[in-house]
């Protein structure tokens, strides 16, 4: 069996579900399980009715009539038919949305949050597995919610192998074209949970090691694994072989192709991943397998920014020993603060983290208490990996260096 995941991108109009059409007539799909995201930027809009819903409630309704309308473009191009059933079965999944908002007790926003961004996933799945059942390529829609098991922590939730193994060896037939959602799971007590943003990737493993499948291609709307960024590197090239060692470096330090988790339960069972470009299906993309380490053996850029750099020291000049860094790593772990990098000296120790659950203040008065503080906020990360002289001083240029650290070849830069 294979699996195909289909990101945001690949989906984010009409045309684009015409093309995982063609993408699936190149690739065949025989035996095949497709992965689908959230319709383009759909997620980002969600995160909004949630802010909305917590911080601005005069613009709640609003925002749900974008998103709803936003979708209902894409129904109209891709179905003739306004009294499609496929029309109230969104409408339905708009009006679950409305009445979770409307009946919610729990000020818990991670909570809130996995609750409301799922519909992305829901809307998208039941949008494209009724538009492959018209053009007739049968398919069955599946609720990954009842399938991935994780625990309640939400917006990152831990897998509960076991049982999701079990659920999907039971409820999944093989020999059927199966449509599911990316990123989304439930708790023990089936409330809704999440993978971590952009864990569709993790999603497409997880199906992929419970099923022993031979393969899963991430189509996307690059040509492959790119060595840097497009969108902030230019003369960036393809990488047609990554080891998996070195891709779960890669994925470690933020390459935005593959997500970081997506790695480890491939790399148990050897089974392949490969990152094509939705727009030249016939194309070799990237292999990510046994083999060579990295081919070519180019440098490799990869750039986190919005991040924050605490730097802190004793307030007797005391040394910060394990103890202290004990008691520091408590408290960005109790924070959810996601780290980096660090770096420490007798009487010092920096780290660069994701504020990721904007916590950071709260971090910062626990710190304040015990440590001289300095921070710095929306700071860029680079890291190169297989650095030479000449990618260190592409990045340096005219920047403020915050902070450099070396480890064997590869480089880390935090940059002002």
């Amino acid at each position: 069996m294979r699996i195909f995941k289909f990101g945001g991108a690949s989906v984010k109009d009409a045309e684009g579900v015409k093309n995982v059409v063609k993408v699936l007539t190149a690739a065949g799909y025989d035996n095949t399980l497709l992965v689908v995201s959230a319709m383009g930027k759909s997620t980002n809009a969600l995160e909004t009715i949630v802010r909305n819903y917590f911080d601005n409630q005069k613009e709640l309704q609003s925002s749900i009539q974008e998103l709803k309308k936003f979708h209902n473009t894409i129904l109209l191009d891709l179905f003739e038919n306004e009294n499609h059933p496929v029309f109230w079965k969104v409408d339905g999944l708009f009006a679950e949305l409305t009445s979770f908002l409307g009946r919610n007790k729990s000020p818990n926003y991670n909570f809130v949050y996995d609750q409301v961004v799922s519909f992305g996933e829901l809307v998208s799945t039941t949008i494209i597995s009724q538009y492959l059942q018209d053009i007739g390529i049968k398919n069955t829609w599946v609720d990954v919610r009842n399938l991935i098991k994780t625990d309640a922590n939400y917006r990152d939730g831990n897998v509960n192998w076991e049982m999701t193994q079990q659920n999907i060896n039971e409820c999944i037939n093989k020999s059927l074209l199966n449509i599911t959602q990316g990123f989304i799971s439930s708790d023990p007590n089936n409330f809704t949970t999440t993978l971590g943003r952009e864990g569709s990737d993790y999603t497409a493993a997880i199906f992929a090691y419970c099923l022993n499948a031979e393969s899963v291609t991430i189509w996307k709307d690059v040509p492959g694994v790119l060595n840097a960024d497009p969108r902030y590197f230019s003369d960036t090239q393809l990488l047609h072989q990554i080891s998996y060692a070195e891709a779960i470096e890669l994925a470690f330090y933020g390459a935005s192709v593959i997500h970081p988790k997506t790695l480890q339960p491939l790399q148990r069972k050897e089974i392949p991943l490969f990152v094509k470009s939705f727009a030249n299906p016939k194309e070799n993309g990237t292999s990510v397998s046994k083999g060579k380490k990295l081919e070519p053996l180019v440098p490799c850029f990869i750039v986190k920014k919005n991040q924050v750099l605490i730097s802190l020291s004793s307030l007797d000049f005391s040394f910060i020993v394990e103890d202290n860094i004990s008691e520091i790593f408590r408290l960005l772990h109790q924070h959810r603060m996601k780290v980096d990098v660090i770096q420490n000296s007798a009487i010092s120790f920096s780290v660069c983290a994701d504020n990721k659950f904007n916590n950071l203040d709260k971090l910062l008065s626990v710190l304040k208490a015990k440590f001289k503080v300095e921070y710095y906020e929306d700071v860029s990360l680079f890291t190169i990996r297989h650095a030479t002289t000449d990618a260190i001083q592409t990045i340096e240029g005219d920047k403020e260096i915050l902070l450099k650290q070396y480890l064997q070849d590869t480089v880390q830069l935090v940059v002002k």
